[in-house]
């Protein structure tokens, strides 16, 4: 089981890096940006860390079966993931 999750993260992390961009999707960008900055508000990011940190922390002790590192490390980074995910989202 932890070698899959480890290949899934390895997998989710390798793919977006792989697509490169095009001039189109930098004026395609430029439009969406300029609507998000005058419809969108933004988030402390408290629920994200709040949830972000539950999830990881769960994820945390289910990967490493004991011991306290695996929640503690799993819940810090869950949290930090939600709280930006939460902020830079719309």
């Amino acid at each position: 089981m932890r070698k899959l999750i480890l290949a899934i993260s390895a997998l989710s992390v390798a793919v977006p890096a792989a697509v490169a961009p095009t001039p189109a999707d930098a004026r395609r960008h430029h439009r969406v940006y300029r609507h998000y900055a005058a419809t969108c508000r933004h988030h402390s990011g408290t629920t994200g860390a709040i949830v972000g940190g539950v999830g990881g922390a769960l994820i945390g002790s289910a990967v490493t079966h004991h011991g306290l590192a695996g929640p503690l490390i799993g819940g810090a980074g869950g949290a930090l993931l939600g709280r930006h995910i939460e902020r830079h989202s719309c």
